[in-house]
């Protein structure tokens, strides 16, 4: 079997320097649809910390955050139970433990932006260049949309598993078979 996360990060901006709000991961196994995604893990980042720490806000990201469904705003935003930076890395390190490949929407934000605040803490990634896979080209490549006004879209861990579904789904469609 293989094991395969998908990862996506929301943010304060596009930098690769940007406030990571929130951090959804989901296990999965891209080559069989009947097994659900999971088990996931879903952290609400320090604001404050990440400030202090150097990380960019983008205020046309704050604009458009403002226009979000408000459950989502309100869940991204709401100061309690916020998780620091330290806890990131240990989470995150833990639960990629095993894992074969990495996915995201785009490496060049998620990974990108993850492999920033790695950088400046001084650690190392708990991944190799290799591991990592791009859903977004995935979807393309197989003229797949992801539905736009299903509920609670940008919860990052809801949209792991709807984007990890979405990679079963074409690879079951493709007749995609592990090497």
């Amino acid at each position: 079997m293989t094991t395969a996360v998908m990862l996506d990060l929301e943010t304060l901006g596009t930098r690769p320097d940007c406030v990571i709000m929130t951090l959804g991961a989901v296990k999965f196994d891209p080559f069989n649809p009947d097994r659900e995604p999971g088990p996931g893990i879903y952290l609400r980042m320090d604001i404050e910390e990440q400030l202090s720490l150097g990380r960019s806000v983008d205020d046309s990201t704050i604009t458009w955050w403002a226009d979000q469904d408000p459950r989502v705003r309100a869940e991204a935003w709401d100061e309690g139970d916020r998780s620091s930076v330290q806890d990131l890395k240990r989470e995150l390190n833990r639960f990629l433990v095993g894992v074969d490949d990495i996915w995201s929407q785009g490496p060049v934000f998620d990974i990108a932006i993850l492999e920033d605040l790695y950088r400046s803490q001084k650690w190392g990634f708990p991944w190799y260049f290799w591991q990592i896979r791009d859903s977004r080209t995935l979807f393309k490549v197989a003229n797949h949309r992801l539905e736009k006004g299903r509920d609670q879209a940008h919860n990052a861990l809801l949209d792991c598993v709807y984007q990890a579904e979405a990679v079963q789904s074409i690879y079951q469609k493709l007749n995609i078979r592990p090497c």
